[in-house]
């Protein structure tokens, strides 16, 4: 409906926004994430100082934005006379959350229809500033160059998730948080404030809640951070949240409803909105565990697969999260709750009497029935306080009402973005294989990301516009630090941030080079980002007489130092200036450095000598791999339980010919690769479980165990001609990927294809 309203004049920078945007990306000291709409260099500078005049046209829509300009203004002790000037206009003129940015020598004009849009314009200026904003204090002011930026959000919705039940963080990081989102223009913080392993906010009505389930004696979770921090200390669990309870060391925290008050107008200054979780009826043991007259077997604990859920068939059920909830809608004012209601454990509600009861009075047909009676009873007390419900994707289990909002993450059930559209549900679209910030980050991760169309889910134009925006969403199972957090979160939100607000050019390189050249200010900020990945070499890599270690740097002014004799490279170590010929097998260990000498990832590359592995003489072979399937859990491929085969098969090349597989499965293709020439090949194996790729009757790569989408790789010698081949994979649950490239001796990358395949 909006869409219709909006005039000829915006009607017309829409159009050139859509013309312009994929040409805009302006290198250098015109980097700006997300991409503006529409930038366009001009001639000369103006100088942020103590003496510059801030003229707001409206106090209430600007306050914050004018709040932020002095606090900026007040770092410099400069005294160049020029004027900052605030102009209000109509939402018809520039839509919400958009806003128009003039800057010339003697004066900027900022002109926005909403605080929203005026803050945005406050942290496109602060990136023009760049680092030297944080490098306090400054005697010459803040030069900020010439430019006019017409700019309005793709989505409204842009939204970063952080679980604070695993792990907790307290005010002072969060408020740093915010800053950093505001920053790149994201304006939803979906903070998940209970969970099996804490409960983190005040409830007056059950203070036990957090006096007692925001603690814990150390949990799988914290023991596997400890073994962790032996060689990284960001897995470290910080100090300053542990505390003695009853003569016992216990580990956690919580917030007051008054702090949150103040976090909350925190974010608000800076126009960004808190959206509280709490989730239920499963993910409830930090409850359950104090009130176990909430589950339906009258115990907390873990059950089958998830912990013991709540019982939506006890009247005293429904009292006891309408008492949650009241506090809840009244201390947060956002128009949203999220109910969570994913990964519940339905089956504890099987043969409990009162269940089946209840199922029999409303007509419900199965538990997953049971499930949707609990949320669109929640939906309807929600609704009485004046808010809207937000669950995950599980809330489509059983049926959905119109009104709620679904948080679409399950990839692996790619069809319920489109059944929610279908019913006129809006979308907040956090698809696992992108969004999902807490999973291992390799040298793809980031192009990832910036990949990530929230559109690709078989949604027609007409669903389309159920889509309110996007997400990144950070649990914190093994994220136990503010450092890890960062380094988990960083760069990659940049890239979301690109997804979030415009439609991105998809220019990946332009992308790359402007995060490189934002790298400055990340460090200004003390942010503990990932370094860009160093490429251009394996790992496990083989030669026959000679080879040649060619190191890719994409920060050229990081410095790259390298080891042979198994330590850990430091400042003193070798520096990498070209070209190393390897003659005897070595082995390197590389890392780049930042110009403050900060380390990042440290990389082992293994040179073995090899002569070409002899191929194999096949009578008549035939194209295609034999395919094995195997149904049921396995944690490594090794367990795989021959007994357990349920279907055998001849598939073309690397694919899954099973019309419907378990929730959990192994898999066998065996066969003959055929190498076209004599030479070094490279593959490269990327699973989500695990996987391991055999040559030659030999392990060549080894990714196995249950983990996120990940891409490990491994060279070989191989004489032209056939040789056995063989790739084990396992699914886990949640969704699978599985995919195997192949680097030719030619120096071609590309997925390997029927063509290659033998039996």
């Amino acid at each position: 409906m909006k869409c219709r309203l909006i005039n000829l004049a915006l009607l017309s920078v829409l159009v050139c926004i859509k013309i312009t945007v994929n040409a805009q990306v302006v290198p250098g000291k015109y980097t700006v994430i997300p991409q503006p709409s529409v930038l366009s260099p001009q001639p000369g500078h103006f100088i942020l100082n103590r003496n510059t005049v801030i003229n707001p046209s409206s106090g209430v829509l600007f306050g914050a934005a004018v709040r932020e300009l002095k606090t900026m203004k007040d770092k410099t002790t400069a005294v160049v006379k020029n004027t900052i000037s605030l102009k209000s206009v109509h939402e018809d003129v520039i839509p919400k959350g958009g806003y128009k940015l003039s800057v010339k020598s003697g004066e900027v004009v900022l002109t926005a229809s909403t605080t929203e849009g005026a803050f945005a314009a406050v942290s496109t200026l602060k990136q023009l500033i760049g680092a030297s904003l944080y490098k306090l204090p400054s005697k010459t002011g803040f030069e900020i160059p010439g430019v006019e930026i017409s700019d309005a959000p793709r989505f409204e919705w842009r939204g970063v998730h952080l679980d604070v039940s695993r792990h907790f963080f307290d005010l002072e990081y969060l408020r740093k948080m915010i800053d950093r989102m505001a920053l790149y223009k994201f304006n939803k913080f979906h903070l998940h404030l209970t969970d099996d392993q804490g409960w983190r906010i005040e409830i007056k009505k059950y203070p036990e809640l957090t006096a007692k389930g925001a603690w814990r004696t150390l949990n799988k979770q914290d023991s596997a951070c400890l073994v962790l921090a032996k060689d990284n200390p960001d897995y470290e669990l910080p100090e300053k949240h542990f505390k003695m309870i009853d003569g016992a060391r216990k580990y956690g925290g919580f917030y007051t409803q008054e702090e949150m008050k103040g976090l909350i107008k925190y974010a608000a200054d800076r126009s960004v909105e808190i959206i509280p979780e709490i989730d239920m009826p499963g993910h409830m043991m930090a409850a359950t565990a104090l009130m176990p007259w909430l589950t339906s077997n009258g115990k907390g604990g873990q059950a089958k697969d998830f912990s013991e859920p709540l019982c939506p068939c006890k009247e005293t059920t429904f009292e006891f999260a309408e008492n949650v909830f009241t506090e809840i809608a009244a201390l947060f004012p956002s128009k949203y709750i999220h109910l969570g209601a994913d990964e519940v454990e339905k089956s504890s509600w099987k043969n409990v009497p009162e269940c089946d009861a209840l199922m029999k009075k409303e007509g419900l047909k199965d538990i997953n029935q049971l499930q949707s009676y609990f949320v669109h009873r929640m939906e309807r007390f929600f609704n009485s306080k004046g808010k809207k419900l937000i669950g995950w994707d599980e809330i489509l289990d059983g049926g959905i009402s119109p009104t709620a909002t679904l948080m679409y993450w399950r990839t692996w059930v790619p069809d319920a973005p489109r059944h929610a559209a279908e019913k006129g549900n809006e979308l907040i679209m956090t698809p696992g294989e992108f969004c999902y910030f807490d999973a291992q980050q390799d040298a793809n991760s980031l192009q990832k990301v910036y990949s990530f169309d929230p559109y690709n889910f078989k949604l027609n134009t007409a669903e389309r516009k159920f889509v309110m925006g996007v997400q990144a969403n950070i649990w914190t199972e093994y994220i136990p630090s503010e450092q890890r957090l960062e380094y988990m979160v960083f760069p990659r939100l940049l890239a979301m941030a690109e997804v979030a607000w415009g439609k991105p050019s998809l220019d990946w390189k332009g992308f790359e080079q402007k995060v490189i050249d934002q790298l400055p200010m990340l460090d200004a900020m003390k942010i503990n980002y990932r370094f860009l990945d160093l490429n251009g070499f394996s790992v496990n890599s083989v030669f026959v007489d000679k080879a040649a270690l060619e190191i890719f740097n994409p920060v050229k002014n990081f410095d790259v130092r390298y080891t042979t004799d198994g330590s850990v490279p430091n400042l003193s170590s070798k520096l990498y200036k070209g070209k190393l010929i390897i003659e005897r097998p070595v082995q390197f260990k590389l890392a780049a450095f930042n110009t403050s000498g900060k380390r990042g990832e440290l990389y082992t590359v293994n040179y073995e000598k090899q002569d070409y592995a002899p191929s194999v003489q096949l009578a008549s072979p035939k194209k295609g791999l034999d395919f094995f399937y195997y149904p049921g859990a396995y944690h490594l491929v090794k367990d795989i339980n021959e007994k357990a085969l349920e279907v055998q098969k001849v598939t073309s090349a690397i694919e899954i010919p099973v019309e419907k597989t378990a929730d959990q499965f192994a898999t066998r293709h065996k066969g003959y690769f055929y190498a076209a020439e004599q030479g070094i090949y490279t593959f490269f194996l990327r699973s989500d479980d695990g996987s391991v790729l055999k040559l030659e009757g030999k392990m060549l790569v080894d990714n196995d165990g249950w983990h996120s989408s990940f891409e490990k790789s491994a060279q070989i010698a191989l004489a032209k001609g056939y040789h056995p081949f063989e790739l084990l994979f396992l699914e886990g649950g949640g969704g699978y990927t599985l995919k195997l490239e192949v680097l030719l001796p030619s120096g071609e990358r590309r997925a390997v294809r029927a063509e290659d395949f033998y039996r």
